[in-house]
């Protein structure tokens, strides 16, 4: 059964406390930013979207602080840490998935999906990454954690920050902010453990001989994450993030955002009994402000949809709670779609033409009347929606053969330019090349490198035989790339072109891996 279809019991209801919490961050009182912040001591709520913003902040934190103490084993020629950027080696190491620098398109395919992604995520459900999972709420909720628990919940730290200094409140106040530094010196050095083994960074971190760019960037991200989480909060969504501004592009009057619902909650008053005996129309808002002490942005959500607004519905969850206590049906606030917001606003407001009525919404026992539209969940299968997740998918299978199909033998061929023949004194021409074989598996092997091509040519490898042949065994490092020296020699009559056409080829002699590369012998009147 529908919440909505419960009694309406507001004139039996109790007395709600009325909470005095202003809107400091509404679109009708925000300032500029320079202008003095005004604090926003945000209330503790409780509910279902705490409860998942809890588990999202678990889930979250847990994965940035540990992810690098993770271990893969990978044999004994590779990194064992699970995820690892190996700037130095050029490598990108994520669980069995190894990223070569030439392999960056993989790079660029999760930027792209996660762009869609975030389209997709908007499009359906507004701002919830903002709400959710965006790192400067996460934190942002982190540090209210400390707050709440040296200082106290809303009405205490409103006390506290009106009283005089005394030894109490500096206590609280270092407390306070050692806490949130230490929390940006584990958040800054959780980061720099992704780019060198995690165990021997921390001991080299602790005992002074890490190297200098590691303490640089810890104490930039000590700065960034305190400056951020504890003291500018807000105002980095408000004033610094791109993404409110751009939201607008991707909702249409389909997507679901954190609506207070006035076609039902107005006109609002503390005083339900008294005037519905004096025949006044009354709202299922009683005004206590609730939504608004919760609100970690300072706004109020009954002025309507404002770019402070990051949908983390804690508003709901506390305006629910009132809404159980005076015994009246949930979802005063709550997330609905535009298009299912203005259906119940007409038919309250009877086209436009009349104030609110709350009558007009209701049956004669209270309960909603059955034109009230409520969420459909198909309404987030639409055109615009599947149309992103189509695309979200289709690179995401794109990415997934590419990484399953690739090579990991690859071979790279480089002429020399200058000279680009040598004439030999038996009339014999040869030609120069820089050969680079790449093992791309943490494996040592033998590569057999031959030509194809040019029947009548031969080669020699610098250091690994001086006898001419058209094949060589070579052998090579495990993960690394390999470099040689070629040279090809052509009988003089046997020049057929100033520039004929033949292939190098690398075999794996203990598989079929096999890497082909086409190359150019050059001869007299060559043009390079």
């Amino acid at each position: 059964m529908n919440i909505l279809s419960e009694p309406h019991r507001a004139p039996d209801a109790p007395e709600v406390e009325r909470l005095d919490a202003e809107a400091v961050m509404s679109a009708k009182s925000r300032g500029p930013l320079y202008e003095a912040r005004k604090k926003i001591f945000p209330k503790r709520a409780e509910g279902v979207f705490r409860r998942f913003k809890w588990i999202i902040m678990a889930i979250t934190l847990g994965i940035y602080y540990l992810t690098p103490w993770l271990r893969w084993d990978r044999g004994e020629f590779a990194p064992d840490q699970a995820v690892l950027i190996d700037i130095a080696h050029r490598r990108f190491y994520f669980f069995f998935i190894e990223i070569w620098p030439q392999e960056f398109f993989f790079v660029a395919g999760l930027l792209v999906m996660a762009g869609f992604g975030l389209f997709l995520v908007t499009s359906a459900v507004g701002r919830a990454w903002c709400g959710y999972t965006c790192p400067q709420t996460v934190w942002v909720d982190l540090f209210l954690v400390v707050e709440r628990f040296i200082e106290g919940d809303r009405n205490a730290r409103i006390k506290l920050e009106s009283a005089p200094w005394s030894f109490d409140k500096i206590r609280k106040r270092v407390s306070k902010h050692a806490t949130w530094i230490l929390i940006g010196v584990l958040t800054g050095g959780a980061w720099i453990f992704y780019f060198a083994d995690a165990p021997s960074l921390a001991m080299d971190f602790l005992t002074g001989n890490a190297a200098p760019v590691a303490y640089i960037t810890v104490a930039i991200l000590t700065a960034t994450t305190y400056v951020f989480g504890g003291l500018m909060r807000e105002q980095v969504c408000i004033y610094m993030c791109p993404w409110p501004r751009i939201q607008a592009a991707m909702l249409d009057e389909n997507s679901l955002v954190v609506t207070y619902n006035d076609w039902r909650g107005e006109p609002r008053t503390r005083h339900a009994k008294k005037a519905v005996a004096s025949g006044e129309s009354v709202g299922d808002c009683v005004d206590c402000n609730a939504c608004v002490a919760v609100c970690p942005m300072g706004i109020d959500i009954r002025d309507g949809q404002q770019l402070e607004c990051i949908t983390c519905a804690l508003c709901i969850d506390a305006c629910d709670g009132v809404m159980d206590k005076v015994g009246k049906p949930r979802g005063l606030i709550a997330y609905a779609t535009l298009d299912e917001y203005q259906t119940n606003m007409a038919l309250a407001t009877n086209g436009g033409a009349t104030a609110i009525d709350p009558k007009k919404v209701r049956n004669a026992d209270g309960s909603f009347s059955d034109k009230i539209r409520h969420f459909d969940w198909r309404v987030i299968f639409r055109a615009r929606t599947l149309l992103y997740m189509a695309v979200w998918t289709a690179v995401g299978i794109g990415m997934l053969i590419a990484l399953l199909a690739r090579d990991r033998l690859e071979l790279n061929v480089l002429h020399d330019r200058n000279p680009q023949y040598v004439l030999e004194s038996d009339g014999s021409i040869r030609n120069g090349y820089t050969i680079r074989i790449l093992n791309m598996i943490a494996v040592p092997r033998d590569i057999e490198v031959s030509l194809e091509g040019l029947p009548d040519a031969t080669m020699k490898i610098n250091g690994i035989s001086q006898s001419p042949a058209r094949l060589f065994t070579v052998s090579v490092e495990p993960d690394e790339a390999t470099t040689l020296k070629v040279f090809v020699t052509l009988a003089g009559d046997k020049v057929t072109d100033a520039n004929q056409e033949f292939q190098f080829v690398a075999k794996d002699a203990g598989s079929d891996e096999r890497d082909v590369y086409d190359a150019v012998f050059m001869g007299p009147g060559a043009r390079k």
